[in-house]
């Protein structure tokens, strides 16, 4: 059986910092199950969808391939055979993302392939319900969270380092937004599983997160 590491929490936690960064430190293949929702939304949002007009995400979702490679030892998100780690990370494609996730076609479709890789690699695998829906039987779980406020501050700054004007305050209520919509959705919603270890990263540093965590590893 395969060694799984699963990582859940709310958008802007540093789910994605910490999982790539334990996973090299423990020799594990990182999956990055946002990164997937991401290349979907980057679909719908080429293709013009409605997010919302379920039978019309039903039927697109099927024409999208998503696929997950390593290149020079960079994850790479392959859609319908495009590299497209490039727009993956907008605002537009993130707020998309989390609308479309609670589509169950869009679900159905992406953890059977996130599980399927599991099965056969030793992984870390970070998301909104991994270890509630995706991979229940992970060795390890971790629910990573920080405060609005401290998350809409490191996004501000993740921004501002790349020149791009951004407004803290919007930035925190498309946070708490997205929280409550992930929160609520009918399939999956984001909670933390009951054997889940919860780590609250407000007033830690990337470094100390990253300690705790692949300790908590090492001892399982």
């Amino acid at each position: 059986m395969a060694y799984n590491v699963a990582i859940d929490g709310p958008a802007g936690a540093g789910k994605s910092t910490i999982a790539k960064a334990v996973a090299k430190k423990l020799g594990l293949i990182y999956v990055d199950t946002g990164a997937m929702y991401r290349a979907m939304a980057l679909f719908m949002l080429r293709e013009l969808v409605d997010p919302r007009d379920g039978d019309a995400v039903s039927q697109k979702c099927k024409e999208a391939d998503i696929t997950i490679d390593y290149e020079n030892g960079e994850q790479v998100v392959f859609l319908n055979g495009e590299n497209v780690n490039g727009f993956l990370r907008t605002e537009e494609v993130g707020n998309m993302a989390s609308v479309i996730s609670v589509q169950p076609a869009v679900r159905k479709k992406l953890v059977e392939l996130q599980q399927a890789l599991a099965k056969k690699r030793d992984c870390i695998m970070d998301g909104r319900d991994i270890g509630t829906c995706v991979l229940p039987d992970a060795q390890v779980k971790i629910y990573l969270t920080a405060s609005s406020h401290v998350r809409a501050q490191r996004r501000f700054d993740e921004l501002a380092a790349k020149g791009q004007k951004c407004d803290l305050e919007q930035i925190r209520q498309d946070i708490e937004e997205r929280d409550y919509r992930d929160m609520h959705r009918e399939h999956s919603p984001l909670r933390q599983a009951e054997d889940a270890l919860l780590v609250d990263t407000s007033d830690m540093t990337v470094e100390e997160v990253i300690a705790h965590i692949t300790e908590i590893c090492e001892r399982s």
